[in-house]
């Protein structure tokens, strides 16, 4: 395991050092005029081991970074399930239809009676690369890939998908 978190963060540090494109992910409107030093919002869904399931807000800053918070809530009269995470991306290269970043997520979830957690590992942190993909009227898909770290030791490439509405 030591070997394969090594090769990922040498991966990782490698692609963020040789990149010195001007990035930052613009809204998928393609009357918007692409600007640095301007941000998006984005509501949608997201599904990840690392960063959460469930409805996600998404906000890109002026610059590189962007952030989203992701939660959901499954409940019935025995039983619930929910997760909150979040997720940093810093972007690498930015097109007009699509984008690159690297990302870092963490996350909580929860299964179980409302007594107590029956999951052996709740915490999760991961970290890899993901893309996103305007599919038109404002709306893009996305994926990552992160290697997910679970809080009982155990380390997993897991992938991570989403749905975004931008907006203005």
């Amino acid at each position: 395991m030591g070997s394969a978190r090594l090769t990922a963060a040498v991966l990782l540090l490698s692609l963020v050092a040789w990149s010195n494109l001007p990035a930052q992910v613009e809204t998928p409107v393609a009357a918007r005029d692409a600007s640095l030093n301007a941000g998006a919002f984005g509501l949608g869904f997201f599904a990840s081991p690392a960063g959460g399931i469930g409805l996600s807000f998404r906000h890109h800053l002026p610059g590189r970074l962007s952030y989203q918070i992701t939660g959901g809530v499954v409940k019935s009269s025995d039983h619930v399930s929910y997760s909150v995470g979040g997720e940093v991306q810093f972007t690498l290269v930015r097109a007009q239809e699509h984008r690159i970043y690297a990302a870092g997520a963490t996350g909580y979830y929860y299964a179980g009676p409302p007594e107590g957690n029956d999951m052996e590992a709740p915490w999760r942190l991961g970290l890899g690369i993901g893309g996103e993909l305007a599919v038109g009227g404002g709306f893009t898909l996305m994926g990552d890939l992160l290697f997910t770290y679970f809080s009982d030791g155990s380390l997993y490439p897991f992938p991570a998908v989403g749905a975004f509405y931008y907006f203005d």
